[in-house]
């Protein structure tokens, strides 16, 4: 079966720039885009009222694909599109979507003035749970986002792709993960920076490394040699992708932030588990989801 780049509609802003980029990285992919709409059945004796019954019910439920479906078609001719309407709790649903498709992709609300994203419960489940890959788009994210621009030029999706940013972690690093990250780059015809931050091991003094400015570079270069090791393997693999490494001190939530500012996507990777209770994210990517101000791939493996 052909698997399909999936979206989790519910007519929100948010889900429409998410199908939107959605649409645009199926063709990037040359799969189809499925369009999904969930809803959660209305109690019995809510459904009873006249303004939530069956029939109105039904009208905004098919509407909220339909509408969508004809926007994405008219802004991309020769994509093949579906939709589909399920019912239940969204997050068990989108789960089940997710784990049938190449990519889940979902919005989520930009948080005012500061940037980043305000991730709901539904969203924060679908992550921690999903056996694909999820990316999280904000409501006011467009297509000139993801490219490079000069200030006296008018952004276009014919100008060059920001570069696809990689968190990597280069002592539990996984291929799954990183070839994620490559293979993005690669459609995209852009360069891969990959960010890796690191803290000095426990048994080092912290207040040493802080003051000992020969320390810490004899700790960053070890960092940093380390990083090259790992990513060797994959300069071979896909030669025509720029490698732009970047070994820094400090938090690597912090530095992922920052790096998403110059942007066009995020890749960040969470540790799969099979406990179905709780959010199992990690603190490094639940910091990017909240944060970043590019779309961010959530990549789950073993």
């Amino acid at each position: 079966m052909t698997r399909t780049v999936t979206v989790g509609l519910d007519g929100s802003p948010e889900s429409r720039a998410a199908a939107e980029w959605a649409a645009r990285e199926a063709e990037l992919l040359e799969l189809p885009l499925k369009l999904v709409h969930v809803w959660e059945p209305v109690p019995a004796p809510m459904a009873q009222a006249p303004l939530l019954g069956p029939e109105t019910h039904q009208h905004w439920t098919e509407r909220i694909p339909r509408e969508a479906a004809e926007g994405v078609r008219l802004r991309h001719p020769g994509l093949d599109v579906t939709t589909e309407q399920l019912s239940g709790r969204p997050a068990d649903v989108l789960v089940s979507v997710a784990n049938d498709a190449e990519l889940l992709v979902l919005g989520s609300r930009a948080l005012g003035g500061i940037g980043g994203f305000m991730v709901g419960s539904v969203g924060l489940s679908v992550v921690a749970h999903a056996e694909r890959p999820v990316v999280l788009v904000r409501a006011a994210q467009q297509v000139a986002d993801e490219h490079e621009t000069d200030p006296v030029d008018v952004p276009s999706a014919a100008t060059p792709f920001r570069p696809v940013v990689l968190g990597l972690d280069i002592e539990r690093p996984d291929d799954y993960l990183i070839a994620f990250a490559f293979a993005a780059a690669a459609r995209r015809g852009t360069s891969l920076r990959v960010v890796h931050g690191w803290n000095p091991p426990y048994y080092y003094d912290t207040y040493g490394v802080a003051t000992d400015l020969g320390l810490r570079e004899e700790l960053a270069r070890q960092e940093s040699t380390a990083l090259t090791e790992v990513l060797r393997p994959w300069r071979e693999k896909f030669p025509a992708v720029e490698i732009i490494e970047q070994s820094h001190y400090g938090t690597p939530g912090n530095h992922l932030v920052d790096a998403s500012r110059e942007a066009c996507l995020v890749v960040v990777g969470r540790r799969a588990r099979r406990s179905p209770l709780g959010t199992h994210i990690g603190s490094v990517t639940h910091a990017v989801l909240h944060h970043s101000t590019a779309p961010v791939a959530v990549v789950p493996h073993g």
